[in-house]
């Protein structure tokens, strides 16, 4: 009942693979199948490379500093690139969560996107003036939160610390 035309499809392409693979090796099609409703049922999905996923990697990664999710839309628009602006905001999330990208919220308000060079815990220097962004290792921040958070009776999950000022070519 409550199906989708796309799960009614995949459950067909299953449906037929099956039939096609009855000397035990699986198609593609069932394959595939099998591989989403595995996702669904995880509690970390697995990301699949789509073009989308890719171009919005791409185009962040050559982006210099922060940028928005309009922004980066408009650099996929303006490259010929056919994407919507809800799958943009979509890749990106997927990206944030796959501590593929790192995110900010903006003297606006609105979270801007860079693409992660590092891949353990970090922080950040930020220029208010040009965005340039440093990636930077901290320990005695980490000693300093776990102290803090201890001394208040609090875990220590997690913290997220973006400095602020002018780098030196715009000082």
């Amino acid at each position: 009942m409550g199906e989708t035309t796309r799960e009614r499809d995949e459950m067909k392409q299953a449906s037929a693979g099956a039939d096609a693979g009855r000397d035990g090796s699986a198609s593609g099609a069932e394959t595939d199948a099998v591989d989403r409703a595995a996702e669904a049922d995880s509690a970390a999905p697995v990301r699949r490379r789509t073009w989308q996923r890719e171009a919005v990697r791409d185009a962040l990664a050559s982006s210099s500093g922060f940028v928005s999710a309009q922004t980066l839309h408009g650099i996929l628009s303006s490259s010929g690139r056919r994407i919507g602006l809800a799958t943009v905001y979509r890749q990106l999330a997927s990206l944030a969560a796959a501590e593929e990208a790192d995110t900010l919220q903006s003297v606006d308000g609105e979270v801007v996107y860079r693409a992660c060079d590092m891949h353990e815990h970090h922080h950040h220097l930020i220029c208010r003036s040009c965005g340039r962004t440093v990636e930077i290792s901290a320990s005695p921040v980490e000693e300093w939160a776990s102290r803090v958070a201890a001394e208040h009776g609090f875990t220590h999950d997690r913290h997220v610390i973006d400095l602020f000022g002018l780098c030196p070519d715009c000082r």
